[in-house]
């Protein structure tokens, strides 16, 4: 009987030592559950005071003016669907500016060696629809280091073109490279094998030789951008070109030599261009700029991409 008993009291010891641990552990979770929901409250609060001082005070890059100023938008590197210097940002920039009744003329300040025509194109087309519907707008294009093929495409669309004397303008013409390893893979012993259907689908392509025909092809299509790309500038600068007969032949000139060749209006900064001509000094930076969330949100976006890939991946 003394046995039987002391067995209970140690049954029951040992179960009231494990209901205490199970009851200290649901105490630990809930204490872990609140400073988790405080940790996670306090972050958002960060996150969102961050936001509030540090995020520009602007409206798709414009920022706010209460006076009359000078409006100034950016193209700055290659231009680019993917690029910061692209269309929809250009544009973005260009019609907040025409929109702003302070605005009292317009800097289109470009440092470019070109990039997509169609890009460019895009550009090009909404400044002139814009100039339409403000006539009374002035827009000048001035050129920083460099301003050349698409980026002269898009100049030409301004009012008047300015440069420094050591500005590179030109390269009027339309390009387009490869690479052949015909011979390469012959050396080393590979065999192409390119299936398509459609005669053509397959031109161009670099393991092959180059077939006359698909040469008069490409040849064709460059020299019909060339010609709209002409047409382009020759609308824009009008009897102000030169008839120099390498003007549209994709060279590049100096600020200087550009003046002369009617590819510019004249010799000047964007601090001139506000002071002396628009007549307004203060000048308003209305280029649309990836913002903190634009990169918050492209990140979470890749994150979430790579996340469905790996799980598609795993299924």
């Amino acid at each position: 009987m003394e046995n039987s008993s002391s067995n209970n009291d140690q049954k029951q010891m040992e179960q009231a030592i494990v209901n205490r641990i199970a009851q200290e552990a649901i105490a630990e979770q809930r204490r872990a559950r609140r400073w988790g929901i405080f940790f996670k409250f306090f972050f958002a609060a960060y996150l969102v005071a961050f936001l509030i001082i540090y995020l520009p005070t602007d409206i798709g890059g414009a920022k706010i003016s209460g006076g009359k100023h000078t409006a100034l938008v950016d193209i700055e590197g290659i231009i680019s669907n993917d690029a910061i210097a692209n269309a929809d940002h250009i544009v973005s920039g260009l019609r907040a500016a025409f929109e702003d009744s302070s605005t009292a003329g317009i800097i289109l300040r470009i440092n470019s060696p070109g990039g997509s025509p169609v890009q460019a194109a895009y550009v090009n087309d909404e400044i002139r629809r814009l100039k339409g519907l403000y006539p009374d707008m002035p827009l000048y294009a001035v050129i920083s280091d460099i301003c050349a093929s698409g980026g002269y495409y898009i100049a030409a669309a301004a009012d008047e073109i300015y440069a420094n004397e050591s500005s590179i303008v030109g390269s009027i013409g339309v390009v387009m490279s490869g690479f052949g390893f015909v011979e390469a893979i012959k050396k080393l012993g590979i065999e192409r094998r390119l299936l398509h259907a459609g005669e053509s689908k397959g031109f161009l392509d670099p393991f092959s030789p180059l077939k006359e025909e698909d040469l008069e092809h490409i040849d064709t299509l460059l020299t019909d951008v060339h010609e709209q790309f002409i047409s382009v500038v020759r609308e824009g600068r009008g009897d102000r070109l030169s008839d120099d007969e390498n003007l549209f032949t994709g060279l590049i000139w100096t600020g200087k030599q550009s003046l002369d060749l009617g590819l510019i209006d004249g010799i000047g900064s964007a601090g001139y261009v506000a002071r002396e001509l628009v007549g307004e000094e203060d000048i308003v930076d209305y280029t649309r700029r990836e913002t903190f969330l634009d990169t918050f949100a492209k990140q979470i976006g890749t994150t979430v991409a790579e996340i469905l890939e790996k799980r598609l991946q795993l299924q």
